[in-house]
């Protein structure tokens, strides 16, 4: 495999994104999140709400021969954690391109934000994963994860359930 290059989000990048995020989520998420919800996945809405917000946080994308094969959005605070203090940074979501998986391309972007986060001296990152996702779950863990805690969660009126994965940074 060629080079894998971590660049910064551009606003271009944004469709493609969204495309990997929802062949992601209809790939990764079949038979654990229901398929109306799947369905339903708006790429138009989803554009539209990225291209709003994309710049409030870190956002990376790998770039494999001149194509967007994966992301990664992460913030440097517990923004949305602060029932737990000692967490001061998060990733918010890591996606490769389904056909793509397992060539080192998620590790790559996992890595690069944990050497943000040791640059802004942070010591533990949160990182929530939906609870019946054992690929990514075995993921998470190979790169030093370990299950802090669980939560329960909505989509679209249906209770899912995530873990917390803490990482020492």
């Amino acid at each position: 495999m060629k080079q894998i290059i971590i660049s910064n989000i551009r606003r271009e990048d944004i469709p493609d994104i969204v495309d990997i995020k929802i062949n992601g989520w209809r790939k990764a998420y079949k038979g654990l999140i229901s398929d109306d919800i799947l369905n339903s996945l708006n790429e138009e809405q989803i554009i539209k709400k990225l291209e709003k917000n994309y710049t409030e946080s870190g956002f990376i994308v790998a770039i494999l021969n001149e194509t967007i094969v994966g992301f990664c959005n992460y913030i440097d605070s517990n923004k949305y954690t602060q029932d737990m203090a000692d967490i001061d940074c998060e990733i918010l979501a890591l996606y490769v391109k389904p056909e793509l998986k397992y060539n080192g391309i998620g590790t790559k972007l996992f890595n690069y934000v944990l050497n943000v986060f040791k640059e802004k001296n942070k010591s533990k990152m949160l990182l929530w994963c939906l609870k019946e996702n054992e690929p990514s779950k075995k993921f998470y863990e190979k790169m030093g994860g370990k299950i802090l805690t669980t939560r329960e969660f909505k989509i679209e009126n249906e209770n899912y359930i995530e873990v917390g994965y803490v990482y020492d940074i």
